[in-house]
């Protein structure tokens, strides 16, 4: 019953940025902790980046100083902003959210991934 949809993907060159989008449905979202992972060609999937209903934020090494996560409590929306992009940061990108949903019960959610890849 919570959807979760990402968007914003695609084609940059190296030292480039994206913004990642991630719209949520059907939950209370001031009570959702959201995340973004991510799973690169050959690589095990991974957490790059979370943040808490209180807005606390953490990064894994490899994006942190680089990428920022943000949410919008009013438009149910977290974003992605990822800056100085390497080849390395290529890989499909997935949201993942927990929390309660608008019926009060707990849910974990995850979206079908965007795909961001990073060459020249």
């Amino acid at each position: 019953q919570v959807h979760v949809v990402e968007s914003g993907g695609g084609l940059v060159q190296p030292g480039g940025s994206l913004r990642l989008f991630c719209v949520t449905s059907g939950s209370i979202f001031s009570t959702v902790t959201m995340d973004w992972y991510r799973q690169g060609p050959g690589k095990e999937r991974e957490m790059v980046a979370s943040i808490t209903s209180q807005s606390s934020t953490s990064y894994s090494d490899s994006v942190k100083g680089r990428f920022t996560i943000s949410r919008d409590n009013v438009r149910n929306t977290v974003y992605l902003q990822m800056n100085s992009l390497k080849p390395d940061d290529t890989a499909v990108y997935y949201c993942h959210g927990y929390g309660l949903s608008i019926s009060r019960t707990p849910f974990d959610s995850w979206g079908q991934g965007t795909q961001v890849a990073v060459s020249s």
